[in-house]
């Protein structure tokens, strides 16, 4: 067989498996291997036809040239080397291993004692995985060329998806399309996208990913996709045809729809686990460069992600690794930006996270990387894991503190309105001393984590036990509200009320400064039964359920009014909070009374209504907006218009609301309900 094709050395760059010369140039980093393969495997996948020997190269890069092979030709590393768990040695010839650098994977993974590096403990495997391990498959990357949105910050609004979940139950999306890449970029998808006026997805993690052994265990998936296989493939139950080119495909049609793409990516663990975890790519190459362990203690890894391991960004080759990864999802795959999970982990060294660690340095400089939008998720379970308002520009935060004190407001808690008053003005305490503004905070009520909006104000507690871990997984403290009864009900009154906080919370959080994100069936109602940790629910309890009732929501035309407002107003434009020292365009607090907050209204224990004016930058279109939280009406008089125009009602959390005055200018808001006025000198482009 092996006088098919013709070996030579080939080139240490660049790393991976890329067509050139009428065959394939393989690159492999392994410093620390006596020796590296690379194994060709036939169309199926389960018979190795050639184990070619490779040529090591300055710096520890293995390389081959292999000729005739083209696209498509399936294949696999082996690295032999010493096997010594006690001193973070892994090396296992037996062990077929995905390329870290692999564009695309043949096959399925499945979990067998074969993946093992010693079975049983402490004795060395000599069983060969290769049968329940996905190939390696070259293909021929080209830059993607269609144009992008490049949306501005200012204009941004996020809709946070699960690929699957969002489109698996759609009733207008063709069956072979639901639950798929091309189920996003289907025409009814995206109407819906426009109907409620967001500019982007974030998607859950769409990187090739594996469920945990321990879940499948019990007959349950991975179904958020946070425990990532490589960080090139896209995840295969999302294409049709096993064609990657399905997901260049769906962005370019969301673009061409004027929408943007962010992904949500996972750099800080990987799919092997602790140290009782397999054996399937990076920790066969070089596991003390690719993760994280204790110093003096090279046979125990650092667990800040709480998920077995922690990826080694300190190490120049892992950096190398991300950053090739994030740039090929950007240059050829097309993706406009990405939301790091856990991301102080990569701002992290042995001492401690650093704003000024390589990984920012080397995004900061990078011509490509510098120009996509970045989120921080900006925290971790690890030591100083808290950073929220530590990343520099041009990085945006998941801001958790506008998440839960805009949740005990709308809790009716008392002896929050300063804290409130901070969020809904931009965060400038946590953002303003890095000479950020209130665009830097990634605003959020719900995310996939946690409950839904829906059921945040039908659940007062979680209620995990599908999860098969007796209700011990998943936060206990949620900020949430039930409305009188715990779950479903037939109450019409309580139904009322739950739409009602849905809105509440909803005008809150588009209303305010900052980027707002709207987590993905917060426009339709939907629950998840109060499991507010359903990242192993791979069923209905997480999908979307596309009822003719949910097509045409009152939320999702809730959202769409709410945005329209946003948009045609200027504060909610300001990239640094110092244009908010012209007087003319200050956020104005006033009591229920009318009249200006004085220092002792804000600490007063306990008032739970907060009215607010803006003006925009022409003295043209000025906005009031009123929230009460208190679970009794309150009689509020209206403060002067700023401008030569009335205060008009334009969006109210309540059903078919109306102005009700009692005295001189005096109007009645209901209890827990928001409420927005307009004066408009214009008089048009507003609700």
């Amino acid at each position: 067989m092996s006088n098919r094709f013709e070996v030579s050395h080939g080139q240490p760059k660049p790393l991976g498996a890329n067509l050139a010369d009428n065959g394939v140039n393989f690159s492999l980093y392994a410093p620390h291997a006596s020796q590296a393969y690379v194994c060709l495997f036939d169309k199926s996948g389960h018979s190795e036809i050639l184990k070619v020997t490779m040529h090591i190269n300055e710096g520890g890069i293995w390389s081959a040239h292999v000729a005739p092979l083209n696209e498509g030709a399936l294949y696999g590393f082996r690295v032999e080397g010493e096997y010594s768990p006690e001193k973070g040695l892994l090396f296992n010839e037996n062990k077929l291993l995905i390329d870290p650098y692999a564009k695309d994977l043949f096959g399925e993974f499945t979990w067998s004692e074969r993946h093992y590096g010693q079975m049983p403990i402490g004795t060395k495997s000599t069983v060969n995985n290769a049968i329940d391990i996905p190939k390696s498959r070259v293909i021929n990357s080209k830059p993607y060329t269609d144009k992008k949105p490049n949306h501005s910050w200012c204009n941004t609004v996020i809709y946070e998806c699960h690929v699957k979940g969002a489109t698996c139950r759609h009733p207008n999306i063709p069956k072979n399309l639901q639950g798929k890449f091309l189920g996003l970029s289907h025409p009814s998808f995206i109407e819906h996208l426009h109907n409620l006026g967001v500019t982007a997805i974030e998607l859950l993690p769409v990187h090739a990913f594996i469920s945990e052994q321990f879940l499948t265990a019990k007959g349950l998936q991975n179904y958020w996709g946070y425990n990532t296989l490589n960080f090139f493939t896209p995840h295969k139950d999302y294409l049709i045809d096993d064609d990657i080119n399905e997901f260049k495909q769906m962005v370019s049609e969301l673009h061409a729809a004027n929408i943007e793409v962010i992904l949500d990516v996972v750099y800080n663990h990987t799919a092997e686990a602790g140290t009782d975890g397999p054996i399937l790519s990076l920790r066969g190459l070089d596991n003390l460069a690719y993760y994280r362990t204790v110093p003096d203690k090279p046979n125990v890894y650092i667990n800040d992600t709480g998920c077995g391991n922690t990826v080694n960004i300190d190490h120049p080759k892992t950096l190398k690794l991300v950053l090739d990864s994030l740039r090929y999802w950007v240059e050829v795959m097309g993706v406009d930006g990405f939301r790091f999970d856990l991301a102080t982990i990569l701002g992290r060294t042995q001492h401690g996270f650093n704003t000024a660690h390589a990984f920012f340095q080397a995004i900061e400089q990078d011509p490509v990387l510098s120009e996509v939008k970045l989120i921080s998720e900006p925290w971790d379970i690890g030591p100083g894991g808290y950073q929220l308002g530590a990343f520099a520009a041009p990085w945006r935060e998941w801001n958790d503190q506008y998440r839960d004190v805009i949740r005990r407001f709308w809790q009716s808690e008392e002896g929050v309105i300063a804290n409130v008053a901070k969020r809904i003005h931009g965060s400038f305490d946590i953002f303003e001393h890095s000479q950020r503004g209130p665009l830097n905070s990634i605003n959020f009520i719900t995310s996939h984590d946690g409950f839904t909006l829906a059921d945040l104000v039908s659940y007062e507690h979680k209620h995990n036990e599908e999860n098969g871990e007796q209700n011990r997984d998943g936060h206990s403290a949620n900020h949430s509200i039930n409305c009188g009864v715990e779950g479903f009900t037939n109450d019409s009154k309580v139904i009322a009320l739950r739409l009602q906080q849905q809105k509440n919370f909803l005008l809150t959080l588009i209303l305010s400064k900052g980027v707002p994100m709207i987590a993905s069936g917060s426009e339709m109602g939907h629950s998840q039964g109060g499991n507010n940790n359903a990242y192993c629910q791979n069923n209905r309890t997480s999908w979307l359920a596309w009822k003719d009732s949910q097509l045409n929501h009152s939320l999702t035309r809730f959202i769409d009014d709410a945005l329209k407002i946003r948009r045609g107003h200027s504060a909610f434009k300001h990239s640094v909070f110092s244009e908010d020292i012209d007087e003319r365009f200050t956020v104005k607090w006033f009591t229920e009374q009318g009249i200006k907050m004085s220092n002792d209204h804000w600490h007063e224990p306990h008032r739970q209504f907060l009215m607010y004016s803006l003006l925009d930058k022409q003295n043209k279109y000025a906005l009031l907006i009123i929230l009460n939280a208190s679970k009794k009406t309150v009689f509020c008089k209206l403060p002067p218009s700023p401008i030569a125009a009335q205060w008009e009602m334009v969006l109210s959390s309540v059903h078919n609301a109306s102005v009700s005055s009692k005295g001189d200018a005096i109007v009645e808001i209901s209890a827990q309900s928001s409420w927005v006025f307009s004066a408009n000198l214009e008089d048009e482009g507003h609700v």
